[in-house]
């Protein structure tokens, strides 16, 4: 029995005219994507929810209702959803309208074959297809393979009390990971506690964490690590812990108790310790800055967390999600909210983030501030990455073409040289993946081993 072939993406496909419905449902579903065809917008709102669709080509003019008043409401129900628009000539001005109220594009009749697989492989990129979230918080609304494997990790960690070590770059997501643990976890109701450990100077750290006894003038205190009784104690980039507080943590996390400040008497602690860094404490312990056994007893359970730029394809949902935060608290999410042109999401997941989620965060809050437009477009979006300082960014055209190129190279050296291997995982047909190779100067001969 053969494997299935992996579905492209689901789309919901609406018109009215029998005959094109059928014309764009065969082509689609020989390109491998899965097609609901529908002849209605009432319709297609109805199979919203069992089809679940990753994007919906619909035609503008409809009876009852058509494809502005069906794209006014799916960007209330899904404001992910990617809309495509399919007009007459005549009807263009329409479809710009459309466009401005955050449709993704509109194909013009009649709807030529390659123009219609460009726009909806376009559509698929920024896509919320497959997308898991855990509660929509920061960072945490992914369809990256490892990003969704990382939750599910996270999933199976909810009956365990193991220490857990985070490592990733800086602001990939860690801290927001650690407070998603102990939310599934059986110490949920119990208080979550975080300590930076490169934040405060080394004798603050000790008292913060192990306590100090208390003096005439001063009162007692316990340290997190007596205060955190029950809950969970984040020790957020751990490898700053000084030499001297390492080996006293270590102490308390092997013996399980902690003599109260003040006194010889030792008590059990009660609490799980998370750790965060986003160094590679492995090399700490080679080079003698880290302790050995402190390294095995936080990271009995390692967890690696994927930077922003190794799940660029989560960046157009982010930039959404954070957009649509924006359009909550100003009173917009009612009608719809705003959305990113598909050119000025393209440029998004073209750019350096090197500040990560917080940096991209405040880039779609500053945009959402300094325009009233339904859409974003890709000139305000470009003009205020490079006044913030994000670096040269190159035009959208190059990046796409150099993203393009990269991702065509990768399948040739992939599959030795062998087109048809390489169309068939970039589920293109052959012909079109020729063109593509040779839109790009890339000879397929190249790659062949010799």
């Amino acid at each position: 029995m053969s494997t299935p072939k992996r579905s492209a993406g689901r789309i919901l496909l609406v018109d009215d005219e029998p005959g094109l419905l059928r014309l764009l449902a065969i082509r689609l579903e020989t390109e491998g994507y899965e097609v609901e065809p529908v002849d209605s917008g009432e319709a297609a709102l109805a199979a919203l929810a069992r089809f679940s669709p990753d994007l919906v080509i619909t035609d503008l003019r409809m009876d009852h209702m058509d494809g502005l008043a069906l794209l006014r409401e799916l960007r209330r129900r899904r404001p992910g959803l990617r809309v495509l628009l399919l007009t007459a000539h005549g009807t263009i001005p329409d479809a710009v309208e459309a466009t401005q109220s955050g449709a993704f594009g509109f194909l013009t009749k009649p709807v030529e074959k390659e123009a219609l697989l460009e726009q909806v492989e376009r559509a698929m990129r920024v896509s919320d297809r497959g997308a898991r979230s855990a509660g929509e918080a920061d960072g945490l609304l992914t369809r990256n393979p490892a990003m969704q494997a990382l939750l599910d990790q996270i999933d199976r960690l909810a009956e365990d009390d193991s220490p857990v070590l985070l490592t990733g770059p800086t602001g990939s997501g860690k801290t927001r990971l650690a407070r998603l643990i102990h939310e599934t976890s059986l110490r949920r109701a119990a208080p979550f506690t975080t300590l930076g450990c490169d934040a405060l100077p080394e004798d603050e750290l000790e008292v913060a964490l192990f306590g100090e006894a208390g003096t005439a003038d001063r009162a007692a205190r316990p340290g997190l690590l007596r205060e955190c009784a029950g809950g969970t104690l984040l020790l957020e980039e751990v490898g700053d812990l000084p030499p001297r507080s390492q080996g006293r943590l270590l102490r308390v996390l092997q013996e399980g108790r902690i003599a109260a400040p003040g006194s010889e008497r030792a008590v059990p602690i009660d609490l799980r310790v998370l750790s965060a860094s986003r160094m590679d404490l492995r090399e700490r312990v080679k080079t003698g800055r880290f302790r050995e056994e402190l390294y095995y007893r936080l990271g009995a359970v390692q967890l690696r967390v994927p930077g922003l730029d190794q799940r660029r394809e989560d960046i157009p949902l982010l930039a959404e999600h954070f957009l649509a935060e924006c359009d909550a608290e100003r009173g917009l999410a009612d009608d719809g909210g705003r959305t990113f042109s598909p050119e000025a999401l393209e440029l998004l997941v073209a750019a350096a983030w090197p500040g990560h989620l917080l940096e991209l965060r405040n880039a779609v809050r500053q945009c959402a501030a300094t325009t009233a437009s339904r859409v974003i477009d890709v000139e305000l979006l470009q003009g205020m990455l490079g006044g913030t300082g994000a670096g040269a960014l190159p035009s959208f055209a190059d990046a796409r073409d150099e993203f393009t190129r990269n991702y065509l190279t990768q399948l040739l050296t992939m599959t030795g040289g062998n087109v048809s291997a390489a169309a068939r995982l970039a589920q293109r047909n052959r012909t079109d993946f020729y063109k593509l190779l040779g839109r790009h100067n890339l000879n397929p001969d190249q790659f062949k081993d010799s």
